[in-house]
């Protein structure tokens, strides 16, 4: 991977970052394949957005982490708000409002959406790279239309097992967990951004370690996402399932979460 940055920008956050991941940087009005062909994924601060460029011939367009606007505004509007299976999941039906921790936040669209119906989120994300991507879409969002969603988002750019194995009491009501798995869904958004999370992040071989560490600094309960027939994490049983069409929910209760002050 290599770091772009469009020539007319302050190129002071694209050094910053290529130094301390000792990537090369390279400045220039547009992406010019001929000098960054050796390098697969480019990193590229635009005069827009911070994205992920695939440099390979036919590679899929490029990847953001974007709050503003296109299909995260969508879904917020048209998404279907509590009755949504990720805010069954976490409690929000059952009309409490829990703190949440994003153990695994990814670009961020779930944090997003749970955020947008009022709870309060820590995001952890131990890929720098997928850090950057989301530090930057939070700053974006900032002062628009969402700016008030993002207002309960906060990342911590850190190992998860590490983070939390490192707090001496519990973090949040409820933490999620949407560990990364080998996806078979053939359409374009798999295609494109798990592809490109697999390359980047990888799978998630430690995932029975972050249950553990997850059920240790939970309140209330522990939220699993996994594909609909995929299998459970290793280690205890979830105490019930929210099935859906491509994916399931497996929730560990440690205790009720109506114990929430409402």
């Amino acid at each position: 991977m290599c770091v772009h940055v469009v020539e007319h920008l302050d190129p002071t956050r694209a050094g910053a970052f290529a130094a301390l991941h000792h990537l090369s940087l390279f400045k220039s009005t547009d992406i010019d394949l001929t000098d960054i062909s050796d390098f697969p994924y480019v990193l590229s601060y635009g005069a827009q957005s911070l994205s992920i460029v695939q440099t390979e011939k036919g590679s899929p367009g490029p990847v953001n982490a974007s709050f503003v606007g296109g299909k995260t505004v969508h879904r917020l509007k048209f998404g279907g708000g509590k009755g949504q299976m990720v805010a069954k999941a976490v409690g929000l039906n059952r009309g409490v409002v829990p703190s949440i921790l994003d153990a695994t936040a990814g670009l961020g669209r779930d944090a997003f959406v749970l955020a947008s119906l009022g709870c309060e989120l820590t995001l952890l994300e131990r890929s720098p790279v997928i850090a950057e991507l989301l530090s930057h879409a939070l700053t974006e969002a900032q002062g628009s239309e969402v700016g008030e969603i993002v207002s309960r988002m906060r990342l911590v750019s850190e190992n998860s097992i590490d983070w939390l194995q490192a707090q001496t009491s519990s973090v949040a009501d409820v933490i999620y967990l949407d560990p990364m798995y080998p996806h078979r869904d053939k359409s374009s958004l798999v295609k494109k951004e798990m592809r490109l999370f697999q390359t980047l992040v990888g799978e998630d071989l430690d995932d029975e370690a972050l249950l553990a560490a997850s059920l240790e600094k939970a309140r209330y309960r522990v939220v699993v996402k996994r594909p609909r027939k995929g299998d459970m994490i290793p280690g205890p049983k979830p105490s019930l399932q929210l099935m859906g069409k491509s994916c399931r929910y497996d929730i560990y209760a440690l205790k009720s979460i109506d114990g929430i002050k409402r």
